[in-house]
C-alpha cells in the first residue's frame, strides 16, 4: 500500500523525468534536479531501499524487460545496467575523494557505456546482484566516514568541485530518477502490449 507521502514522492520523481536537463551543458541545474529528489531524506536509507524497488520493477517487467518504449530510449534492463555503471563509477569517485586531495573525477558517456557493456543482452539477476554488492560496499564506506571525510572534495570534469557528501546525495537522487523512469517505461510498454 502506497502512503500519501510515498505517492507524492513518486509524483515528484515522475515530474523530474519531464524536465530535460543536460548534465554536461547545465551541470548546476542537473545537480539541483537530482539532489532535489533526495530533499531532506537520508541518502543512505534511500540507496538501501532502491535495490528492492528496482528488483520489483525488473520482476514485474517479465517478458517486457528488454522492450524499449521508443527506438532511442533504454529498456528496463538497460536502465538497470546504467544504474550498475553509475554505482561502479561512484564507488571509484568516493574512494578517490577519500584517498587523494582534490582528485580529478572524469565524466563518462552513459549512452556509450550502456551500448558497449551490452546491457540489453545481460542477465538481469547478475546485474541486480552486482548492483546490490556494489551498493552494500558503498553504504558501508559511507557509514564508516566522518563528517570531515564527507566534506572532502574531488573535481568533476564537467561539474567542478564536488564533496563526497554531494556525490553520495547525487547517486541517491540518480537512483530515484531512474527508478521513476523504469516505472514509466513499464507502464508505456505494457499499455502498448495491451492495446
Amino acid at each position: 500500500m502506497t502512503t500519501d507521502a510515498g505517492s507524492s514522492r513518486q509524483s515528484e520523481q515522475e515530474l523530474a523525468l519531464d524536465r530535460q536537463v543536460d548534465p554536461v551543458a547545465d551541470p548546476g541545474e542537473y545537480q539541483e534536479l537530482i539532489a532535489g529528489l533526495v530533499g531532506d531524506r537520508d541518502p543512505a536509507e534511500l540507496q538501501s531501499e532502491l535495490i528492492g524497488d528496482v528488483g520489483s520493477v525488473v520482476t514485474e517487467a517479465g517478458p517486457h524487460l528488454r522492450t524499449r518504449p521508443a527506438p532511442h530510449e533504454w529498456s528496463i534492463l538497460e536502465l538497470l545496467g546504467h544504474l550498475v555503471d553509475a554505482e561502479v563509477v561512484s564507488a571509484a569517485r568516493y574512494r578517490w575523494i577519500l584517498a587523494h586531495d582534490e582528485p580529478p573525477l572524469i565524466g563518462y558517456d552513459q549512452d556509450l557505456w550502456v551500448e558497449r557493456m551490452k546491457h540489453q543482452e545481460a542477465d538481469p539477476e547478475g546485474l541486480l546482484s552486482l548492483l546490490s554488492a556494489l551498493r552494500r560496499s558503498n553504504l558501508d564506506l559511507w557509514s564508516r566516514s566522518s563528517e570531515a571525510e564527507r566534506a572532502r572534495v574531488g573535481v568533476h570534469a564537467e561539474r567542478g568541485p564536488e564533496s563526497f557528501d554531494l556525490v553520495f546525495r547525487l547517486i541517491a537522487g540518480h537512483g530515484l530518477y531512474h527508478l521513476a523512469q523504469m516505472r514509466r517505461t513499464l507502464r508505456q510498454i505494457t499499455s502498448s502490449a495491451d492495446a
